[in-house]
This record gives structure tokens, sequence and C-alpha cells, in this order.
């Protein structure tokens, strides 16, 4: 792999996969200021709908745990809004830039178009929207509408892994990313890098320990995958589990699916999915406040006296893309 690359974007959930792409390219040497991660708010700007509260800044304060640029971007009104279309364009895309200044595009053409439905459990992102328009079409935006980017040698790397579905082992480990332009005007080089694709959850967690990188809480509390919170891919047990945290907003979201009269999962409803689930038992009310919590107040990197220890959710049910 040729790591001659002016830039390196890291599409940064938070999660473990991503946390290992970070430190992957720093055990590979390269230089921190040529890293950016970008994470995008599946909620929106404000409100928190789907996602847990404490993603934001626990992103932010990764970043500056490791001396890295980060970069946050955004569907106008979220997962929320793009849901809710009615006869409705898709909503801008808003993003940050150098200087945290932000930019604001799209929205204004395309097609009229309905949901009023959740993402469906699939692995078509044609019907699973939430993938596609809030988190891979937003980082392509961004990418697109920086001329910053012009005349560079660009890759965008993302965790997708083999082990996790059928469908992400066939993924390509290197490709030409949808944003390029190399050959045109404005010689805009973006490739697409998936370095973990066939990479052992095993081996996940043990560049994380490397690094004593203390993860997001999720994964202390049972989750296995740092996804929404309500992760539309989600069991009976992660779904209980987030009713027991966040009950008001696990109420909203049934809400939405009574409203819709179409299901989140094709064989049952929320109401009868959360009632037959069991809370993981290790939710402590420690770990419930730093995820339910706006600002993530914990070191990122242990203390040399502190002990790194596995967290409760690895090597769990993936509940992932399948």
């Amino acid at each position: 792999m040729n790591l001659n690359y002016d830039k390196y974007i890291v599409a940064f959930s938070g999660g473990k996969d991503s946390i290992a792409l970070v430190l992957y390219l720093l055990q590979l040497g390269v230089d921190p200021s040529r890293i950016e991660l970008w994470h995008h708010d599946i909620d929106g700007k404000d409100e928190t709908f789907m996602d847990w509260e404490c993603t934001h800044d626990y992103c932010q304060k990764f970043a500056d745990a490791f001396g890295i640029q980060i970069y946050f971007s955004w569907k106008e009104g979220g997962f929320k809004r793009e849901m809710l279309r009615e006869n409705q364009r898709t909503a801008p895309t808003w993003f940050e830039t150098p200087g945290k200044i932000l930019k604001k595009v799209g929205g204004i053409l395309g097609d009229l178009a309905t949901r009023f439905k959740f993402p469906q459990v699939s692995a078509d992102l044609k019907v699973r929207w939430c993938s596609a328009y809030l988190k891979i079409d937003v980082c392509s935006a961004a990418i697109r509408n920086q001329e910053r980017f012009q005349g560079l040698r660009t890759v965008v790397l993302s965790g997708e892994r083999g082990e996790e579905s059928t469908a992400r082992s066939k993924y390509q480990i290197f490709e030409v990313d949808r944003s390029d332009r190399r050959n045109g005007r404005l010689k805009r080089h973006v490739d697409r890098w998936r370095p973990i694709r066939d990479w052992k959850e095993s081996e996940v967690w043990d560049i994380i320990k490397k690094y004593r990188v203390r993860v997001h809480p999720c994964y202390y509390m049972g989750w296995s995958r740092c996804s929404c919170k309500f992760c539309i891919f989600g069991n009976a047990d992660q779904f209980a589990s987030a009713y027991k945290l966040s009950p008001v907003q696990g109420d909203e979201i049934i809400g939405y699916e009574e409203l819709f009269g179409v299901t989140m999962k094709r064989n049952t409803d929320l109401r009868s999915l959360i009632s037959c689930g069991n809370p993981y038992p290790n939710i402590t009310s420690e770990l419930a406040r730093q995820a339910t919590s706006k600002i993530y107040d914990q070191q990122i990197i242990f203390n040399e006296n502190e002990e790194w220890l596995l967290p409760a959710g690895a090597f769990g049910e993936s509940c992932g893309p399948i």
C-alpha cells in the first residue's frame, strides 16, 4: 500500500473499528497532521433521536487525545427529518471546514419524495437509507464541495470488516472513491481504502489494548457495536437495554412506528420486541450517565496505573448489517 497521500480521511463513528483504523495509521507512521477524522452526526446538529448522546463529544475527546483534527457534518434535521419526508426533497448537508467554518450545500434540486417510515433492516442501501443519506452521501458532499481537495491525493478510510457479513467480505479493500475526479478539470484524486476488511475482532481489540484506549461506554454496558443507540439492526436485548436507558426516547420511536403503520422489523413491532428482551446486566448508573450525557468526561487513554479491561460487549452478538 502506497502511503504517499496528502490527506487521510477516516470515517470515524467512535466505534471500535474506526478507532482501530486511526491507531493502524499511527502504527504505520502516518503523520497525525495528515489525518482527519470525519464524524457524521446522525440526528443532525442538536437533537438526539436515535443516537447516543455522548458520541459527538466522545469523538471530539478522542481526536484531542491523539492530536488529530476532527470535522463534524450532518444532514439538516438529521434522521427524523429524512424519515418524515412527505413530498419533499432531501434536506441540505452541513459540514465543518478548516477554522470550524460551516458550509451548507444541497437541498435545492432533486426529486420530491415521501418516506414516512423507518429505514428497513436490509443490506440494500436503497431501503436502509440511514447509511446512504446520513453518512455516505454526507461524506461525499463534503469532499466535492471543498476546493482544498483539488490537486491533492486523498484517501478515505472506512472500517467495514468481512467478519461482520458476507456482503462486507466482498467489499474491495482498495478502489477509487465516488468523489474522485482525478481525470477531470479539478484533478481531485480520492481513493477508498478498507485496510481492516480481513481483520478478526480479536485484532481490533488487540490494537485498542496496545494504545490503552477507553472505548465508547456502550461497549462496557454490553453492546458489541457502536452504532445508533436504537439501531434498526438491534435485537430484543439491545432494544430492551436502550429502552431502559432512555424510555422517553424509546416511546417517541415506538410512537412513530405506530403512526406509520409500518414496523421497523419485518416480523414484530418495537413494543413487542422490547417486552421480550432482557437489558444487559452491565448497565450501571455511572455507565448510563456517561452514555446519555452530552459531555463525555472520561479520559480517552487509560492512566499507567489503570488496568485496561476488555469491555463486556466484546465478541458479543454483532446485530449489524447482513
